[in-house]
């Protein structure tokens, strides 16, 4: 089957830069995708667009460059509740991969069962309204009921003005649950403004929440530019992603997002996010915490 990307798609770099942070060893991408490739693994009929192909081995191929021993492979929204590519994905890893499907209420617990197998430790909840259409709570509460009993946790992905009206939800969920980049702050407010604030309060009065400090590239205004020859991009964003790993450094974990869905203005180098790490975990401690306990505790705690 083919598939015509949506109009104005930025496709991923192909050969970006080495980073000059050299990751410690171990080190896990805790969040990014597989697309496709769209003839192989169809995208899902009820798509909000069409990406370019991301397969695998591509994916492989970047965290091999970047320095990175494993990844977490989160289901991307084009692919619905079809999880075959990113199954593929965690087998074809030899063990080097988890991932984060997306399920339906319908799902029987063979197909749960399956997914375990596969390397599947969590479900992931979108309640961002441009990207997905919503599902009932109810529906959502059950599912999550349904994983606990495996072991798994939730990720979450909203935007910040919803977490009000979101976290009675939030704080009902039987599992670990993990908030995809920081919920989405807008970085032109305050670091201890009231939206953020609001955001550090739910984490600090539920010690099962956890946030990814991920995606700047998606969160930032001032955008990609290295100052002074410098590799020290989106500066603005640092601020909220350090406050966080400081305040929970045993409850969050780091990702490229490669290979960057749904950006408008510009196509992130990931070599460049990856020397965004140190500005945001200083110390060799937080570093190890971020990309190598934190992860291998969440996702592979049979290697603990």
């Amino acid at each position: 089957m083919e598939f015509t990307k949506t109009p104005g798609w930025l496709d991923w770099y192909a050969n970006p830069s080495m980073p000059r942070f050299r990751v410690p060893e171990g080190s896990v991408d805790a969040h990014c995708h597989v697309f496709g490739p769209g003839a192989v693994f169809p995208f899902a009929p009820e798509r909000k667009y069409t990406p370019c192909d991301a397969s695998a081995a591509q994916l492989f191929a970047l965290r091999d460059r970047l320095g990175f021993a494993r990844n977490v492979v989160v289901q991307a929204t084009c692919h619905g509740a079809d999880n075959r590519a990113l199954v593929a994905a965690c087998v074809a890893s030899g063990g080097r991969a988890r991932g984060v499907a997306t399920v339906r209420r319908s799902v029987a617990d063979a197909e749960l069962d399956a997914l375990h197998a596969a390397g599947v430790r969590g479900v992931r909840f979108n309640f961002v309204k441009r990207l997905v259409d919503f599902t009932p709570k109810d529906e959502l509460m059950e599912i999550a009921g349904r994983i606990a009993q495996r072991g798994w946790h939730v990720v979450i992905y909203f935007e910040a003005v919803d977490l009000p009206e979101l976290i009675d939800f939030f704080t009902a969920l039987p599992t670990t649950v993990v908030v995809d980049h920081m919920g989405r702050p807008d970085v032109g407010q305050p670091v201890d403004g009231p939206q953020f604030e609001l955001f550090v309060k739910f984490l600090r009065d539920h010690p099962n929440v956890w946030s990814k400090v991920s995606c700047p590239e998606r969160l930032s205004l001032t955008g990609p530019r290295a100052l002074d020859g410098e590799r020290h991009a989106y500066r603005d964003v640092v601020p909220f992603a350090r406050r966080l790993v400081e305040t929970f450094p045993d409850r969050v974990l780091w990702g490229t997002d490669w290979p960057h869905p749904n950006l408008k203005d510009h196509m992130p180098d990931d070599g460049l996010l990856v020397d965004f790490i140190p500005h945001i975990a200083p110390t060799a401690e937080l570093q190890r915490k971020l990309l190598v306990d934190n992860p291998m505790r969440l996702y592979w705690p049979e290697e603990n």
